[in-house]
């Protein structure tokens, strides 16, 4: 199934250096930010852990089961993100974790004030294509897979945090600029995937409308550019900086999605579903089912107990 971007791997803390197997805590604290490295080596239950600025956490190793905003729990897994504003408890159960199947995650807890420079910073100079929308941080979208962008950037944080270079503020300044970028067009992207993102006034969001309505016709650039009513350059420019996803990519994320719903709820054959997904090659489509997904579209079917045609 479907999985985010793990971390790079981070050496766990030497025995003698323990303090406590439960969240053993190493931190590294910049002007702007603190990287903290949470080790736990012993199941436990309803761990308290809160901070009092803005959090990234991270998972790099294990299981946890979080428990957030009086919400059910939920697993939290390796290559997964999840923000906790200020003051917000998490709960954290660790149902798995020993000395020899440790949990280790990541919290990087930002400066409230240099999360809101870089968002006026973002709105001044690169204004959404919906009048009257801006670039910010939603609370809502709070959980979610790294894609390719975010893992490789909170690994160049966590290394400059981690590491020794002179210049490490100003290094951990720009990188942060990028990190929040690619926190917000991942939210964005998940936003879509709702009707909140649905507004009359937002062309994107009609295009994307457009897109799952026409999911299987062949969709050109220039076609939803129109739609949108910009130039090709500026629709393109616009679109990937909302999603970190190209027009393309997106048709081909959607064809997918709608894949794995045809699988699981009807019996059409994994041709058919090819063909009617607007595929033209079978090899392409279960080539592309097996890169994002981990498996190929029969698998899929008899894993999540569908139609047993082939």
């Amino acid at each position: 199934m479907a999985s985010g971007y793990k971390l790079a791997d981070i050496a766990l803390s030497s025995e003698k250096s323990l303090k406590t197997l439960v969240e053993n805590r190493r931190a590294f604290t910049l002007d702007h930010c603190e990287l903290n490295l949470f080790e736990t080596l012993q199941p436990s239950l309803l761990v308290p852990l809160t901070f009092s600025d803005f959090v990234i956490t991270s998972m790099l190793r294990g299981k946890k089961i979080m428990h957030l905003f009086d919400e059910p729990g939920f697993d939290y897994l390796p290559g997964e993100t999840v923000l906790v504003p200020a003051n917000v408890t998490m709960r954290i159960d660790f149902p798995d974790a020993g000395t020899t199947n440790p949990t280790q995650c990541i919290a990087l807890a930002l400066d409230q004030a240099k999360i809101q420079h870089i968002v006026d910073r973002l709105n001044q100079d690169y204004p959404k294509a919906a009048q009257g929308q801006t670039w910010q941080l939603q609370h809502n979208e709070y959980h979610f897979l790294n894609n390719l962008e975010l893992a490789q950037t909170l690994n160049k944080l966590i290394g400059i945090c981690s590491g020794n270079s002179v210049g490490k503020d100003i290094l951990a300044d720009l990188t942060l600029r990028e990190l929040i970028v690619h926190i917000i067009q991942t939210q964005n992207l998940y936003a879509a995937d709702h009707s909140s993102f649905e507004r009359a006034d937002n062309p994107l969001a009609y295009v994307v409308s457009y897109i799952r309505a026409n999911i299987g016709e062949k969709i050109q650039v220039d076609e939803l550019s129109e739609k949108a009513c910009m130039s090709r350059a500026s629709f393109y420019r616009a679109f990937k900086r909302e999603f970190s996803l190209s027009p393309l990519d997106f048709i081909l994320r959607e064809r997918i999605k709608r894949a794995k719903q045809m699988l699981s709820e009807s019996k059409a054959s994994v041709s058919e579903v090819c063909y009617e997904l607007g595929f033209t090659d079978l090899n392409y489509f279960g080539r592309q089912f097996r890169k994002s997904e981990g498996i190929s579209p029969t698998q899929y079917r008899a894993l999540i107990g569908g139609s047993d045609a082939k």
